[in-house]
């Protein structure tokens, strides 16, 4: 995988999304060539929920509800409920890791296309507590900032798994 945060255009919506297919590959990547017991291992006793595939599950399943749900006032199908708010995180650790990889990909792939089809500035059709309604771009600015925050964690837990260390 050849992963650039280089946009092909040095336009705002050229830039945002290099940036965030730039988080994305970076965490795919972390997790190339991991084994399953890496992939549902948590190693930090403060964080039990804290995998790899729980973390990636994580990234797939904010995607979907800041996307799918928030901004295009979808219906909400990710895991988590009032009983286990991070229900995610317990799916992740215990799919296989191809599959937690596979169903973010195709998350990846609705949002690209629902971005394709509207402008930056549009607005979300749920609003934040605030009662403000967000721009897409700030959906995928905190897009961005979520899969950047995320992938610090996924460099811990792969280096304490099996010490592979990566950009």
């Amino acid at each position: 995988m050849t992963r650039t945060d280089l946009p092909e255009t040095w336009d705002e919506r050229a830039t945002l999304l290099a940036m965030l297919r730039y988080t994305r590959d970076t965490a795919a990547e972390k997790c190339r060539g991991l084994d399953a017991a890496g992939a549902s291992a948590a190693p930090l006793p403060g964080s039990p929920l804290m995998s790899i595939g729980g973390v990636v599950n994580h990234l797939r399943w904010v995607e979907h509800s800041w996307v799918d749900n928030r901004f295009a006032g979808g219906p909400d199908l990710a895991p988590w409920t009032d009983e286990s708010p991070d229900q995610e995180f317990v799916d992740g650790a215990t799919t296989p890791l191809e599959e937690v990889l596979a169903g973010w990909a195709e998350q990846a792939r609705r949002t690209d296309a629902l971005v394709a089809a509207h402008d930056l500035g549009d607005l979300s059709v749920e609003p934040l507590r605030t009662g403000e309604r967000p721009t897409l771009r700030w959906v995928l600015l905190h897009l961005v900032e979520e899969n950047a925050r995320h992938n610090g964690h996924l460099d811990l837990l792969r280096e304490l798994h099996d010490g592979v260390t990566g950009d």
